[in-house]
């Protein structure tokens, strides 16, 4: 058990990672969400400088990048990153492009997906050769929280729309919890992973599954948020079906 505990904290200490957290005018949680991922990663992680927190800010209005540079100023871990564009797959192929971590993701700052998870996808890339690790809503072990019937159906029928039209064979292509080697990201955006918006998350595992990479997926403990959310379905629907066809026309044919 000793020397099983040994070889895991030497894993710990050699794999770096990066959590990017993309934000839009979240001055009200940011402080609040961002000092309980803190906590979290400090007392699962304790190896210094094994990882960092990247708030992406996508040209906030409001008090975030004032308060998102004072959690910068008081912890070395956490650092604040301009993206004055908006979009969160903009934000997300900016962080990573300058990171220089071994592994690369990101969580949406609500912390809707139990942290308790980012344990095993760490494992799932650290220790069992794992390329790409996503977390999924729709496994049947999964638990989900707090969700309304019009989001859950949303969600179940943009994943078989997106299972007939590509091809794929991923579960949840919209959970905001993945992560991957870092090397691997300019490969897949190079094979097609390449919006500024929330489909570069889906795009991610499509272009994953067309170059073969070693996929994890990671049923979790989601906790929705419907009282923070700003997102229109009806219009992130249509983005996501024009998205699709655009996606369709880079995959490789066979």
């Amino acid at each position: 058990m000793q020397a099983e505990k040994a070889k895991t904290r030497h894993i710990a200490d050699t794999m770096t990672f990066d959590v990017t957290i993309p934000v839009l005018n979240e001055a009200e949680t940011l402080d609040r969400q961002v000092r309980i991922l803190h906590q979290f990663l400090k007392k699962n992680f304790p190896a210094s400088g094994q990882w960092r927190i990247v708030i992406a800010d996508n040209g906030s209005t409001d008090d975030t990048p004032r308060i998102a540079e004072s959690l910068s100023r008081e912890f070395s871990e956490i650092m604040l990153l301009r993206v004055p564009e908006k979009g969160v797959g903009l934000a997300l192929k900016t962080s990573w492009a300058g990171s220089h971590a071994d592994i690369v993701g990101y969580m949406d700052l609500d912390l809707a997906t139990d942290l308790q998870h980012f344990i095993q996808a760490y494992n799932a890339l650290a220790t069992e050769g794992f390329d790409l690790v996503y977390g999924t809503r729709l496994h049947k072990k999964s638990r989900v929280i707090g969700r309304t019937l019009k989001r859950e159906i949303t969600s179940r029928v943009f994943n078989c729309i997106l299972k007939y039209y590509l091809g794929t064979r991923f579960s949840d292509g919209m959970c905001g919890f993945k992560w991957l080697r870092r090397e691997y990201v300019q490969p897949l955006m190079e094979g097609g992973a390449n919006s500024n918006g929330w489909f570069f998350s889906t795009e991610l595992l499509s272009v994953a599954e067309w170059k073969d990479l070693k996929m994890c997926e990671l049923p979790v403990k989601w906790t929705d948020d419907t009282s923070s959310s700003r997102v229109d379905i009806r219009r992130l629907a249509m983005q996501y079906l024009k998205s699709m066809r655009v996606l369709k026309g880079r995959k490789p044919q066979v």
